[in-house]
């Protein structure tokens, strides 16, 4: 049975790493291809999610900079393991494994290797940006989640014919809750008093200004006056929290705005959920935006990336400029003020979920990639 490796970054909760993880599952249960999986970090709480799949061990090749002794003693750790493994397919997931599992795959002629692009603007310094692009020179493949991702490539000078687009698969298990409204408040650990208030909820890291929950809190300040029992729940840690705390006082909101930081709960944080956003400046595919809609909640989002492959302008939700909080806000007070609309909305985001955005189809395209790639060997 022919090998092959996912190699991810950390087990931190992210949206690269929980796509890596669903797909490796998905790989495993099929039983198409001998499964392996090894990480650069092997810290985090998503780990527990995978050791039910008995994959043996999960070797880490922990670095501090592609610049120094240890790299070298990493990658010849590395190679040595793809050798020993017989692994014949290496699949990347982020910048830095796209750099760090390109070179060393290269390096022992590995029969297929493919990176991975999950972004667009916004996230890497030009010198990334040229180093992620030597790494790509020495895939056979890169796959991008989205049409945006692979229009970027492309306009970055990577052929057209190396670049396939798979985009993220939604699992409905994880949004299932049997809590009451009750409970999931009180799990959440929302405040009494602020229990019956009709929540907006963001889901996105503190940890870089990409996210722009700057922008969120303008619009919050507006809706918090056309809609006075409004309250927006954040669900992200980072080291910008501090900053948006003050801002949220500065605005005058702070009391209607409830900082959750790193939400495993997100079943049931969507459950109590309203409408929810996503205010980024640049995004590659956001999975918060199919979570978001699997969950039939109406989506208020920038227009940025894959954004527009997922939602459906007035059918799902609405696509806003980067930036423009004040056309944010009258859409999530159109909301709000129209319950029944918000409902259809969400029903018909959930739909589009379940037609376009199934692992299913993840993991066919994936595996239809992988056997396309080991023929032409």
């Amino acid at each position: 049975m022919t090998a092959v490796l996912q190699l991810i970054d950390s087990f931190h909760q992210g949206g690269s790493e929980r796509q890596a993880l669903q797909l490796t599952r998905l790989l495993a249960k099929s039983g198409r291809f001998q499964v392996h999986l090894a990480s650069l970090n092997p810290e985090g709480s998503l780990r527990a999610t995978i050791e039910d799949l008995n994959l043996g061990t999960i070797p880490s090749f922990p670095l501090t900079s592609f610049y120094d002794r240890n790299a070298i003693h990493q990658s010849r750790r590395f190679m040595d393991y793809l050798k020993s493994s017989r692994i014949s397919i290496l699949h990347t997931h982020d910048f830095y494994t796209n750099v760090f599992g390109m070179t060393a795959a290269a390096l022992t002629h590995l029969p297929v290797r493919i990176a991975s692009m999950r972004e667009t603007e916004g996230m890497r310094t030009p010198s990334q940006k040229k180093v992620q692009r030597v790494a790509y020179s020495m895939s056979h493949q890169v796959v991008a989640n989205c049409n945006a991702v692979r229009e970027k490539l492309i306009a970055d000078s990577i052929r057209t014919d190396k670049v396939t687009v798979i985009y993220n698969g939604l699992d409905f298990g994880r949004l299932a809750t049997p809590n009451s409204r009750h409970e999931t408040l009180s799990l959440l650990g929302v405040p009494a008093e602020k229990r019956t208030r009709r929540f907006v909820t963001i889901v996105a890291n503190m940890r870089h200004e990409v996210k722009d929950y700057p922008m969120f809190l303008r619009s919050a300040k507006r809706v918090k006056e056309a809609v006075p029992e409004s309250a927006f729940l954040l669900a992200g840690e980072g080291e910008l929290k501090s900053a948006l705390h003050d801002l949220a006082q500065e605005l005058g909101i702070l009391d209607s705005v409830i900082f959750l930081g790193r939400c495993d709960k997100i079943a049931e944080l969507l459950s109590i959920s309203e409408i929810c956003v996503l205010s980024s400046k640049a995004e590659g595919f956001s999975n918060s935006i199919l979570e978001y809609m699997a969950a039939a909640r109406p989506v208020v989002a920038t227009e940025v990336g894959g954004a527009a492959e997922a939602i459906r302008e007035g059918e799902t939700g609405y696509l806003v400029p980067s930036g423009n909080d004040e056309l944010m806000a009258a859409r999530l007070v159109t909301l709000l003020h129209d319950p029944e609309k918000a409902r259809r909305m969400g029903d018909a985001g959930r739909r589009v979920v379940e037609e376009k955005f199934s692992c299913q189809a993840q993991l066919a395209r994936t595996e239809d990639l992988y056997l396309r790639l080991l023929n032409r060997k």
